[in-house]
């Protein structure tokens, strides 16, 4: 079927997203989640290589790529060349994350477009950056957290340095792509043109340490590991409970003196040990011991209710399945269904920003390789016979 958007949003505007893995197709996502018609070129089946999330048919592959439609082209031939760029031509924007060089080696490097398409938006997405001395390196997710700073200041002190749970560099190289384009086709609504943008695994994660950076650029301080607990907020981090962990935050004094005082612990408030902010930053180990003393005596769900009526940030902390049983997560309608015809009803989350008058839905199922190749070429005006001939030629 052709373009079905998912939103008014941004349904006027077609992307060619010619990514692999994750940074990429999450940035696509992106836009097709907002109604962009979103055509993924990717090689034929006999020519793939291992570019897929666990699988076309995992659970991964049918979240990232939902919303889009499919075409294979084999982009190793002239003829596959040339119906790309036949293809960019009826596009707002193309995204990419080769190599580097890549691009400019098949002629589909912004320069070589833009002169033919001066109002393309191209973003390009990679590990390192598109110049400089690591630019060809392969990137991956867990390297650029390391090399980003995340991972020296996650998991517990004295502790081997850990990755967080999630591929956030990637996740978050794909988002800021996402933003960029977004930047990039407002202003191209003023001057008429478009440009190139480009970000990086390394440059999302160096950018996503935020305060943990401006410790360092202004203060000449160098984070180090916190474990479960905030850096210089003071007490806030895990505790446990009679039944078990949860999460609390305390921020400011007032916040502070409420906490002491629904703890039954008054005099925290005047202990010099703990009164003021580096007093609880010097003895952080010896209160916590004190708090989880306190908590002990009752349950998670009654220190939850007590804090929230106190107005102390806190939480449970949840497994993936209790996440999902969370009332709040019903109620904000995060899980959209959509009907996959290979693979029946799915649940997936959707977008976390909700627009009132042009909202996000998923409207297609993850598609198959090339499940609309030839919808899409017949859509740039290609023949019959011209679709039987570069059929049987390999090229789609």
């Amino acid at each position: 079927m052709p373009h079905l958007p998912a939103s008014e949003a941004l349904k006027r505007f077609r992307v060619i997203d010619l990514t692999q893995v994750r940074a990429g197709p999450t940035a696509c996502r992106q836009l097709a989640d907002w109604g962009a018609d979103v055509i993924q070129v990717q090689m034929p089946e006999h020519m793939r290589g291992d570019d897929t999330l666990g699988g076309q048919d995992g659970s991964d592959y049918q979240y990232t790529h939902r919303n889009k439609r499919s075409i294979t082209l084999n982009l190793k031939e002239p003829e596959g060349i040339a119906v790309l760029k036949r293809l960019i031509s009826s596009a707002d924007v193309v995204v990419e994350n080769f190599r580097p060089d890549v691009k400019y080696r098949l002629g589909i490097d912004y320069e070589s477009l833009s002169q033919a398409q001066p109002g393309l938006v191209y973003a390009s997405i990679s590990g390192f950056g598109q110049t400089g001395p690591l630019a060809k390196r392969p990137g991956f997710d867990q390297i650029a957290q390391g090399m980003g700073g995340l991972m020296s200041v996650t998991g517990q002190p004295g502790d081997a340095p850990m990755r967080v749970g999630i591929p956030i560099a990637d996740l978050c190289a794909g988002v800021f792509a996402a933003q960029g384009i977004l930047v990039a086709l407002l202003e191209r609504e003023s001057s008429g043109k478009g440009q190139w943008l480009h970000t990086s695994l390394l440059e999302s994660m160096v950018y996503m340490m935020d305060f943990q950076t401006s410790r360092w650029l202004i203060e000449g301080e160098v984070p180090k590991q916190a474990g479960n607990f905030h850096p210089t907020s003071i007490p806030t981090g895990v505790y446990k409970a009679r039944d078990g962990y949860m999460n609390i935050a305390v921020f400011g004094s007032k916040i502070w003196e409420r906490f002491c005082d629904i703890l039954g612990a008054p005099q925290w408030v005047h202990d010099p040990r703990f009164h003021d902010k580096k007093g609880r930053s010097i003895n952080r180990d010896a209160l916590n011991a004190e708090i989880n003393l306190r908590l002990a005596d009752h349950d998670r769900a009654y220190w939850v209710e007590r804090f929230n009526e106190g107005g102390v940030a806190c939480g449970l902390i949840n497994t993936i399945k209790e996440v999902f049983e969370e009332p709040q997560i019903e109620h904000l309608s995060m899980v959209h269904e959509v009907i996959s015809k290979h693979h029946g009803a799915q649940r997936l989350v959707g977008q976390p920003v909700q627009l009132t008058r042009t909202p996000s839905t998923i409207a297609r199922a993850a598609p198959k390789r090339g499940e609309h190749s030839e919808e899409i070429l017949l859509e740039l005006g290609l023949a019959a016979d011209e679709l039987s001939e570069l059929k049987s030629r390999g090229v789609y």
